[in-house]
């Protein structure tokens, strides 16, 4: 299902339709966060935007921690 997703998706780029290109793909973004392999995708996610906060806090806020 996930490649029949991906290839829904393909086809919706070549004929210049952005919005069902976008539905497959998050069509098969979801089936692949359902399988074993993808059930850390999130917390990955949520790592590298916490990294990223960390980050940026101290200069958004003048050097304050």
């Amino acid at each position: 299902m996930i490649l029949f997703a991906i290839l829904g998706a393909f086809i919706c780029a070549k004929t210049r339709s952005p919005s069902g290109a976008v539905v497959f793909s998050l069509i098969a973004l979801v089936l692949f966060i359902g399988t074993p392999v993808g059930q850390a995708v999130p917390g990955a996610v949520g790592k590298v935007m916490s990294t990223v906060d960390q980050a940026t806090t101290p200069v958004l806020n003048g050097g304050e921690q």
